[in-house]
């Protein structure tokens, strides 16, 4: 048994290949050419079948291997060993990397193997953010909090900032519905001394098709779901046809949560967003509550998607580390910053006291 990762490398020079977000392209890092990743994904599968057709000879095909003999342990603490074709040095992956660099030579590999099969993403969000303006929003995001002490944002404190592909489930379904409940409509008026109060009550009904998009759920067990999650939303019309190209100078992770583990939490998510739907259009009532649902899926369609995040970690001087994530096409960020307590007892001070000042002053002038 072999596995093969991918060291993408410009046809022009043989320099590394890394994915640019702005420009939606493959770059070259030292000639400066850029390549479309289906191209570059073409051609490396052209190369691999001349490879398969011809007897192993040693030659440099950019490819890493591991035997089977350097596999370690079983099942998701499965780890590997592979060998750069840049270097020489061993990498250590664990079992759901599907895209690393080098650790000496800092070459991006993509590792296809792991991405084969049920394991080939139907899609991918690319990275529209790169690393220079994802470092440079986080401290924007930081700088503009008004309780974060001073001290706190340092460019110089970031200890790592990694692009990391993370692996989803996106749930799309049309499905028929129908709501029962009971509406009330309440009208008061006073006559004279008298004041009169009208409540009548109605039977409401909806009945229609319901079409949702995009219901989306983490699809790797070791992701922190709070800060994966707190990125959303993405713009998933920009979704494109899966290339292993556009992993390249980024991490990225396979799946290992299947369909099935979320498919009851994703339907619950489908019946909650349908029931809401048909709520949303009753209207001209004082209340409404709901008596009976009935929703069934006429059409459902599940895809296996990457989306990008940048993961960031960040030494506070208090020399506490903090962690947070960035949507890597939109820049939303998630995390949670330190409160200049001091800072934020004084100004709650003295807004109490000019309340009081207003107060005791308003006070004076009436009388």
């Amino acid at each position: 048994m072999s596995d093969k990762a991918t060291n993408y490398q410009c046809p022009s020079c043989t320099g590394p290949l890394h994915y640019d977000g702005a420009a939606g392209r493959l770059q070259c890092d030292y000639c400066g050419s850029s390549f479309d990743p289906a191209e570059i994904e073409k051609l490396y599968a052209e190369k691999e079948q001349q490879a398969a057709s011809q007897p192993e000879t040693g030659s440099d095909t950019g490819e890493w291997q591991s035997s089977a003999d350097e596999d370690w342990g079983t099942d998701a603490d499965k780890m590997r060993v592979y060998s750069c074709p840049s270097c020489g040095a061993e990498i250590v992956t664990d079992a759901t990397t599907a895209a690393t660099f080098c650790y000496y030579c800092h070459n991006p590999v993509v590792l296809g193997k792991r991405l084969e099969g049920s394991y080939l993403p139907n899609k991918i969000i690319p990275f529209e953010i790169g690393r220079e303006d994802a470092e440079k929003k986080f401290l924007d995001f930081v700088s503009k909090k008004k309780y974060v002490p001073k001290a706190f944002f340092n460019k110089k404190q970031i200890e790592s900032m990694t692009g990391v592909y993370f692996p989803y489930w996106v749930y799309d379904v049309e499905l028929e519905g129908k709501m029962q409940g009971d509406a009330r409509s309440v009208r008061m008026w006073t006559t004279g001394n008298t004041q009169y109060t009208e409540t009548k009550y109605y039977a409401v009904e909806r009945e229609g098709n319901v079409s949702l998009r995009n219901l989306t759920e983490n699809a790797l067990k070791k992701a922190n779901v709070k800060l994966t999650s707190g990125v959303m939303p993405y713009a998933y019309d920009k979704m494109k046809d899966f290339h292993m190209g556009y992993l390249s100078g980024f991490l990225a992770e396979r799946r290992d949560i299947e369909q099935n583990a979320v498919q009851g939490k994703m339907q619950h998510t489908m019946r909650e967003s349908a029931e809401k739907l048909m709520r949303d259009t009753i209207s001209g009532y004082n209340s409404v509550s709901v008596k009976n649902t009935f929703f069934a899926p006429k059409k459902e369609i599940w895809s296996y998607v990457l989306l990008p995040v940048w993961t960031i970690t960040y030494k506070g001087r208090d020399g506490k580390v903090y962690y947070y994530s960035m949507n890597g096409q939109n820049g939303n960020i998630c995390g949670d910053l330190p409160v200049d307590r001091p800072r934020l007892a004084l100004t709650s001070i003295l807004t109490t006291l000019g309340i009081l000042v207003f107060g005791l002053l308003g006070g004076y002038f009436l009388w």
